[in-house]
């Protein structure tokens, strides 16, 4: 008993000791709670209407006739176009779009409503830009759209001119009609999607990069003697204690940053506060672990920072978000398991946005918990550094 309540006062002792140091320099307070919140607020305010909305797009209307002006008035009511400019020739709308005054231009040639009445299929044709991925490709959607209701309605006022009934109309028109259920996100709220890896993400690289920065500094500031001795030469307590207030602060920004999105920003979730609550919990020390981890195998402030900013910025591709891992190469598939924030990022979407019960995420939380145990591996090494190395700059 006496033994235990000796670490315990040892581990307060270091934990006092970093409080002081985190208070005392002004990068901590940055790193750890300024940053944090304002690349929350940051994101969340960019895509605060969910999708893109009113981006500049072009008109090339040769035929100005009454059915291409009512297709370019649809396409200027789309929420995400606006008919920026008309201009005679596509070369003159090229040149816009090469300085970036429109995304995409619609070009109408001369005939194309007699051709559309005689029902010879004229072709109207879409220049868009693809290096601005999500513009392009939903100013194009747009674009099709709007194409295809402006030929329907020619189509049905033939075939009314014709005798055909509704009925007959919109089964020739619409063969097959489509019931569409978008699971999860029916908004297609941009926002939705993209702030929850975006945002936990940056996050989970403070975490690292903080926590591999505070264990290096004790070197280059010539501190480390002074924090095992607190410790009493043990090494698990002084990284305990070390780490402590660290992970006070970045729960607390973490589910500060739920409270934000699910409060206050009506963000959608199906799972229970006890699952979000424990997916932020694991993804903030499996973080801290790591950078604990990197320092530990490479003792050198400079090259685990490094080393950390890497993982951290490889993991928003690895992570499965933005493209599907499953879609990628089998060595890719492999590689993607080692980074923490693909597996944060399958547990919210299985337990918090999807509601399966934990055990379906057994996997996930299994491998985050292997993370957090990775800093054991590297005790030893992590200990001859503090008492023994000296820093080189």
């Amino acid at each position: 008993m006496y033994n235990k309540r000796n670490v315990l006062l040892r581990v307060l002792s270091v934990a006092r000791r970093e409080c002081g140091i985190i208070t005392s320099t002004p990068i901590y307070v940055f790193c750890m709670v300024v940053f944090p919140i304002l690349s929350v607020v940051f994101f969340t305010s960019m895509m605060n209407d969910g999708v893109p909305q009113e981006m500049p797009v072009g008109v090339v209307d040769n035929d100005n006739t009454a059915t291409t002006r009512t297709v370019i008035r649809l396409l200027d009511a789309m929420q995400t176009s606006k008919v920026a400019g008309h201009y005679a020739t596509p070369a003159e709308a090229r040149n816009a779009m090469q300085r970036n005054e429109i995304y995409a231009f619609l070009y109408i040639p001369e005939g194309t409503t007699s051709e559309l009445m005689s029902q010879r299929q004229p072709k109207v044709s879409f220049y868009v830009n693809s290096t601005l991925i999500m513009a392009g490709s939903l100013i194009y959607r747009d674009m099709r759209v709007v194409c295809t209701l402006g030929s329907a309605a020619a189509a049905k006022a033939t075939m009314s001119a014709r005798g055909y009934t509704d009925d007959q109309i919109m089964a020739f028109l619409q063969p097959i009609a489509i019931d569409i259920h978008t699971i999860g996100n029916p908004w297609l709220n941009y926002n939705f999607y993209l702030g929850t890896f975006v945002i936990p993400g940056l996050l989970l690289l403070f975490v690292a990069l903080v926590t591999a920065y505070s264990v290096g500094t004790e070197l280059k500031f010539r501190r480390s003697k002074v924090l095992m001795r607190l410790s009493g030469n043990n090494i698990h307590v002084a990284m305990l204690g070390k780490i402590l207030p660290q992970t006070l602060i970045f729960l607390g920004v973490f589910y500060g940053y739920y409270m934000y999105i699910y409060g206050h920003l009506g963000f959608p979730h199906h799972g229970s506060w006890v699952t979000i609550v424990l997916s932020g919990f694991f993804a903030v020390i499996a973080s801290q672990a790591l950078g604990i981890f990197f320092f530990g195998l490479l003792p050198s402030l400079r090259m685990s920072l490094s080393v950390c900013s890497l993982w951290a910025v490889l993991s928003f591709t690895m992570c499965g978000a933005a493209f599907p891992l499953s879609a990628m190469d089998p060595a890719l598939q492999g590689l993607g398991q080692i980074f923490p924030l693909r597996h944060y990022y399958m547990l919210y979407q299985m337990c918090v946005f999807n509601n399966y019960p934990l055990s379906d995420a057994w996997y996930h939380i299994l491998a985050l918990s292997v993370f957090i145990i990775l800093p054991a591996f590297v005790m030893k090494n992590l200990r001859r550094a503090m008492l023994e190395y000296v820093y080189i700059p």
